[in-house]
């Protein structure tokens, strides 16, 4: 916030309160849209809550995306720097997202039944925003651009993000411009796939951390991807345990297996070969 200036430049006591039409906040933040998005569909007061929390996390997702498409472009353009900045931004958003959980982790069943209804089918994993995340991650299905066939404009921007590299394929296409075994058979792969293990990409990771003087660059870039992949565990672990706490095995909002669908999602390695190199190092 800048001070105000009185006639002769000076600092004023107090600030100006006089302004043409809406104020510069609103005009920048637009506060009064996004406190009036909240349309409550039961009387129960609980809901409130469970839905501004869901807002808050649409747009920590929003701009985590932001952070891991910067560090993507940074990555292939051979701006290491910049990409590391945004992958650090990104680990403070990441901790705030995670922390958005505490106001709905201690619902009780009761709770959360008694505004349930107003969700409908909807769920979590509908979320375009969320899904664009699990792509960079490398995490793609093209089955779960189907949800969205009915926003065009979504629609396309996930089918974008489909066919594009994630995160990770940028990075392995930095380690092969370094220099390192990186197989034609991962940077040539079909985007649209899910990412799979390789063991010789673990092999490159192992002989990186095995002597991270050689290219200490590189080693940094994978502890912080590896900061990244721990968040997002604990993101999922997280969702694991307030919805278990909430609903316990019941069928999830969206039709899926609730508690056992996210048991399996929790169990997933986010950049699987930064784990598995640490066992032969």
């Amino acid at each position: 916030m800048s001070n105000t200036l009185d006639a002769s430049g000076a600092g004023s006591d107090t600030p100006n309160l006089d302004f043409d039409g809406t104020t510069p906040y609103e005009d920048y933040v637009q506060a009064d849209v996004l406190t009036h998005l909240q349309h409550l569909r039961s009387d129960d007061p609980g809901e409130m809550v469970f839905l501004v929390t869901t807002q808050v996390m649409e747009l920590w997702f929003t701009v985590i995306v932001h952070e891991w498409e910067t560090a993507a472009k940074a990555v292939r353009e051979d701006r290491l720097p910049v990409a590391m900045d945004a992958l650090k931004r990104s680990l403070r958003e990441l901790e705030a997202l995670n922390a958005s959980w505490r106001p709905l982790a201690q619902l009780t069943p009761g709770q959360f039944n008694s505004y349930r209804s107003a969700l409908g089918e909807g769920s979590g994993f509908q979320s375009a925003m969320y899904r664009r995340m699990e792509f960079l991650l490398g995490d793609k299905s093209a089955s779960m651009l189907v949800p969205h066939r009915g926003a065009p404009r979504v629609h396309s921007e996930l089918e974008k993000a489909l066919h594009e590299p994630s995160l990770y394929d940028e990075v392995l296409r930095l380690l092969a411009r370094r220099g390192l075994p990186v197989p034609s058979a991962v940077l040539d792969r079909d985007l649209s796939q899910r990412y799979e293990p390789s063991t010789e990409v673990e092999a490159v990771w192992t002989a990186l951390y095995a002597d991270p003087d050689a290219q200490s660059d590189l080693h940094r870039l994978g502890e912080v991807l590896t900061d990244v992949a721990e968040l997002v565990w604990r993101w999922r672990n997280d969702h694991l345990v307030a919805t278990r706490r909430a609903m316990g095995a019941k069928t999830g909002t969206g039709g899926s297996a609730g508690v056992a669908w996210l048991e399996k999602r929790a169990t997933k390695n986010v950049f699987p070969e930064l784990w598995t190199a640490r066992s032969h190092v």
